[in-house]
């Protein structure tokens, strides 16, 4: 199975602030970017079926991409990075946040989850969807689950994580 995954297009929060699962606003340079995104899909065309995040940034996307009715699944929602979402970075004095830099992988975001529950949850859907008659799907996803599903289909380690970020907008491929 083929299954190309979206990342949602720029959110309008300022940078170094953690949003993680807050259903944030989208830049207004939504409709450009989204209209680049569009083109950029054409070539995978046509889906089987088509997924969408639930938060409001990939909805609206695949939307735009002409996937209203996009099939909803909360574990392709973004980490949830709990007490620490809406505050930037550098301003966040939990202790738990140096933890969390030295072994993101396995500390839990305090109120949140850990980026290993994320792949937990990232491949329990990609491991249900393989189950499916379908050939070629599309998902409307977030930063993160691209990247869970990047190292579920072995193409990259999880310690590379953070460098195998998509752009917003873009666009990977993936086959399971």
């Amino acid at each position: 199975m083929e299954i190309v995954l979206i990342r949602h297009t720029s959110v309008d929060v300022p940078p170094g602030v953690c949003y993680g699962q807050t259903d944030v606003p989208l830049k207004p340079s939504f409709e450009q970017e989204a209209a680049v995104t569009k083109e950029n899909l054409k070539v995978y065309l046509p889906f089987d079926h088509v997924y969408t995040s639930p938060l409001t940034r990939c909805v609206r996307l695949a939307s735009y991409c002409g996937y209203p009715d996009a099939e909803r699944d909360r574990r392709i929602m973004e980490i949830n990075f709990g007490d620490w979402e809406m505050k930037p970075f550098d301003r966040n004095d939990d202790p738990r946040l140096q933890e969390w830099y030295a072994d993101y992988l396995n500390v839990v975001a305090t109120g949140g989850e850990s980026f290993a529950m994320q792949y937990q949850r990232v491949s329990s859907f990609l491991d249900e969807l393989k189950t499916k008659p379908y050939q070629q799907v599309a998902i409307f996803a977030h930063g993160g689950v691209l990247i869970c599903a990047q190292i579920y289909a072995g193409l990259i380690k999880a310690e590379e994580a953070f460098n195998a970020l998509t752009p917003y907008g873009g666009i990977i491929r993936i086959e399971v």
